[in-house]
């Protein structure tokens, strides 16, 4: 393995006492439904199974700790935390992500007319079974041809009408540049006119692999690597609309998307867990290596403005993952719904401490396995 784990004392975390982990109650309650009559979560590279999981979420269920020491306690009996120490010695690092709100039209006009797209009925999943010869190795969706399969067209050919006319459109917004960004984050809070709001959320892609753009400006020269964020590469987009398409198109992939109601607007999306996202206590990971549901306590002494100038350190819990998630000390936390959350959301790139809290019964047979 390219790291290991360290175990630690939970008064070596940084914060740890000052901490209010009290909202991962709810989540977790939700994980535990999931895991009892949906199924379990599939187990991580680094093995903890979804039944040593379940151990921390009845403990949760029947203990019911109320208010922050509390919790903190029952985390402290429950689980032993472990340092993940990178091999190369480099520290963790983690991103955000978070839910936009776009305005839209059910139907198109002269200024709404940039839709975002259902999944088409001939976008097909492609594993080891069916994967054609010579197909890119990296692809996990095609399109279903007469002849075969094949790639499915990119971001520049949907984009220039090649799925227009098929019933496919959810809804249109003013912008492709918002579309873009629902894309990126991979879902997003949809604003009728009434003021009915519903959601959408990743349905498929079609199989092209994700290019940063923010990426290719940085490379082009046009935005500084030391200060990109979202909000300078839109702005960058906004200052030079003759070039949106061509820059928008270098990603290829592109995201279809399924509606849900929006039941309890303080809530996030669903997400790969299969259970709501809580803001500012969700993270997303490596699920090759990690199991959903288990918490992490991430710490940041340059990610302040999270949290009023203070340095982050909290406790999440593991309910999501992406493409460019990748590593044992790699997160991508979740910061809400709507703008004041994407501006949060948009400045994170900051060098962070990982430590999993790893239910004790894991916890043993782990360092059992080491000794």
């Amino acid at each position: 393995m390219d790291y290991r784990l360290v175990p630690a004392r939970f008064s070596a975390l940084p914060g740890w006492n000052e901490d209010d982990p009290t909202a991962l109650l709810s989540a977790m309650a939700r994980c535990r439904d999931h895991i009892r009559t949906v199924k379990p979560y599939r187990t991580g590279s680094l093995g903890i199974t979804a039944g040593e999981l379940l151990v921390l979420l009845d403990a949760a269920a029947d203990e019911k700790p109320q208010g922050p020491a509390a919790v903190r306690a029952f985390f402290e009996a429950q689980c032993v935390p472990f340092l993940i120490e990178k091999a190369d010695g480099s520290p963790g690092f983690v991103t955000a992500f978070y839910e936009p709100e776009v305005a839209v039209r059910a139907e198109p006009d002269a200024a709404f007319r940039h839709p975002f797209y259902a999944r088409p009925e001939d976008l097909v999943d492609i594993d080891e079974d069916n994967r054609p010869a010579g197909f890119p190795p990296g692809f996990a969706f095609g399109l279903k041809t007469a002849g075969g399969i094949v790639e499915h067209p990119d971001r520049g050919e949907i984009e220039r009408g090649y799925l227009a006319g098929r019933g496919l459109e959810i809804a249109y917004a003013r912008s492709k540049v918002d579309v873009f960004f629902a894309h990126v984050q991979g879902a997003a809070r949809l604003v009728y006119p009434d003021g009915s709001v519903r959601r959408i959320t990743y349905a498929a892609k079609s199989g092209h692999p994700f290019s940063a753009i923010g990426k290719l400006l940085i490379d082009r020269g046009e935005i500084d690597a030391a200060t990109v964020s979202m909000a300078s590469i839109r702005d960058w987009l906004a200052r030079n609309e003759d070039q949106v398409d061509a820059v928008l198109w270098h990603n290829r992939s592109f995201i279809f998307f399924k509606e849900a109601e929006v039941a309890d607007l303080s809530l996030g999306p669903i997400a790969a867990a299969k259970v709501p996202l809580v803001a500012g206590r969700s993270l997303a990971v490596d699920r090759l290596i990690h199991t959903f549901g288990l918490p992490f306590f991430i710490s940041s002494d340059s990610l302040t403005h999270m949290d009023g100038g203070k340095p982050f350190r909290r406790l999440m819990l593991a309910l999501d993952t992406g493409t460019a998630i990748v590593g044992p000390a790699r997160g991508d936390i979740f910061t809400g719904s709507g703008d004041a959350a994407g501006a949060l959301a948009g400045h994170v790139r900051n060098a962070a401490t990982f430590h999993i809290l790893m239910p004790k019964a894991a916890a043993e047979r782990y360092l059992h396995a080491e000794g």
